[in-house]
C-alpha cells in the first residue's frame, strides 16, 4: 500500500488525467487498436514505476518472438507481476487472470483495455471455454500471458508447482511458449516498503511447437517450471 501511495503522490499532476483516460478507454475498447491501448497502458505503467522507485531490469528481449501469436508463461509472485511484464515487453499482449483480480481498481481497467480473459476456477465449463477462446485468439495473432501456478506462490523467489492445464491453450494453438522468470516482483506491492527495488524480468528461449508436440501438458509444465526456477536461482541477489 505504501508504494501505491508513493506512485500516486509523485504523479499528482498526472494521476487525475491518466485515471480519466484509463477509465474512458476501458469503457470504449472498440475505439482503439490493440497497439494503441497497449502503448497507453505502457506509458501509464512507466510513470507509476518511476514514481514508485521500481526499476525493471530486462534480460533476453531477443527471445520474444518476432511474429505475433505466442504465449508468455511467467512465475506468479504478486499483484505487481503484470505491470512488470508490461514495461519489460514492447510487444502487445493480453492476460488470462482469475476473476477476483478483475475487481481490483486500476487492474480492472487495465485488463479491460487489454481485453483480458477472467477465469472462474470454480466453473470448469467456463474455464474450458476460456482455454478454447484464448487458443483461437492466439491462432489469429494475439499474444497472451498465463500464470501456470494458478495463484501467487507467496514464497518470494521460490516458485510453486506449474499446472499442466495452463498450457492447453498453447498446445491447441500450436504456438511458441515463452517461459518468463520474474525475480523480486513480489516486493513492490506485497512488501510494506517504499525502498528502491529492482525487479528482474528474464525472457527465456521459446519452446516451439516442434519442441513440445510429443509432450503431455504436465511434462511441458514441469520443463518450464524447471527452466524458470533455475534462472531465478542463478540470478537472485544480483
Amino acid at each position: 500500500m505504501k508504494r501505491i501511495l508513493l506512485m500516486v503522490f509523485r504523479n499528482l499532476w498526472f494521476v487525475p488525467w491518466a485515471w480519466c483516460k484509463l477509465c474512458y478507454r476501458a469503457s470504449h475498447t472498440d475505439k482503439y487498436t490493440e497497439e494503441e491501448q497497449y502503448s497507453f497502458i505502457r506509458w501509464v505503467d512507466l510513470h507509476a514505476n518511476k514514481g514508485g522507485n521500481v526499476k525493471i531490469d530486462v534480460h533476453g528481449s531477443e527471445n520474444i518472438p518476432a511474429e505475433n501469436g505466442f504465449m508468455f508463461f511467467p512465475n506468479h509472485q504478486g499483484l505487481y507481476d503484470v505491470l512488470a511484464m508490461i514495461e519489460a515487453c514492447p510487444r502487445p499482449f493480453s492476460v488470462v487472470a482469475k476473476k477476483e483480480v478483475g475487481n481490483i481498481p486500476f487492474l480492472k481497467q487495465v485488463f479491460s483495455c487489454l481485453k483480458a480473459f477472467l477465469l472462474d476456477r470454480e466453473d470448469v465449463r467456463q474455464a474450458m471455454k476460456v482455454i478454447i477462446d484464448v487458443s483461437k485468439e492466439v491462432e489469429k495473432g494475439r499474444n497472451y500471458l498465463i500464470f501456470p501456478e494458478g495463484t501467487r506462490s507467496k514464497n518470494g523467489n521460490k516458485i510453486g508447482t506449474f499446472k499442466g492445464g495452463s498450457f492447453k491453450a498453447a498446445t491447441k494453438a500450436k504456438c511458441p511458449i515463452v517461459p518468463v522468470a520474474l525475480i523480486n516482483s513480489f516486493v513492490p506491492f506485497d512488501r510494506n516498503t517504499i525502498r528502491p527495488v529492482t525487479v528482474q524480468v528474464h525472457f527465456l528461449k521459446p519452446l516451439e511447437y516442434e519442441d513440445y508436440k510429443e509432450m503431455k501438458t504436465t511434462e511441458i509444465a514441469a520443463l518450464v517450471e524447471k527452466q524458470i526456477q533455475e534462472t531465478i536461482d542463478a540470478n537472485v541477489g544480483e
